[in-house]
């Protein structure tokens, strides 16, 4: 698929199985590995990532919290919009144009035992795998690092701080 497309999209969704250790097990929907995905609260989520856009020299994009055909939709989306630019996007990027009347925060960090991109990590190595994140709002346009924000924080860990204030960004050109 990556040599085919240029990237793959990975979920990791929580299995029904109970888990073998202290760690909740978790489905690769594209592999037959096995990641973890739990969250701080312990409630495993559902999140997605590229894989593929290291080869290119950008870093993998990761979201959080969305079921899973969402997620493929909104990553496939983004990361044709870094490789047709050629040019990643920049913390605290406000994208504006991909979900209709709400704007996406890019958020950047490394890999944490929430957001894991397992399958980015064994191909290219822990070193070569920068992430960004795509950061969603509630209903009501607010963040997770926003109060009053509807749903909780595990629904989206975040892979590093906000972006203060978060910048705005051109629609896909």
């Amino acid at each position: 698929m990556i040599e085919r497309y240029g990237w793959a999209v990975t979920a990791v969704v929580p299995t029904s199985e109970p888990a073998d250790t202290e760690d909740t097990h978790t489905e690769d929907t594209s592999t037959d590995d096995t990641e973890t995905g739990t969250t701080a609260g312990g409630d495993p989520q559902p999140f997605a990532y590229t894989v593929g856009l290291t080869a290119y020299g950008y870093p993998e994009l990761v979201i959080a919290g969305l079921p899973v055909a969402v997620a493929h939709a909104l990553l496939n989306e983004m990361a044709g919009r870094v490789v047709t630019r050629a040019e990643p996007f920049a913390a605290g990027d406000q994208i504006t144009d991909l979900l209709d009347g709400y704007a996406v925060v890019i958020v950047e960090g490394p890999a944490t035992d929430q957001l894991h991109p397992g399958a980015a990590v064994g191909r290219y190595g822990p070193e070569a795998v920068q992430l960004q994140q795509i950061v969603w709002p509630d209903r009501d346009g607010r963040f997770p690092w926003d109060e009053g924000y509807l749903h909780p924080p595990q629904t989206q860990p975040l892979l590093g701080p906000p972006p203060q204030p978060p910048r705005p960004s051109s629609a896909a050109g």
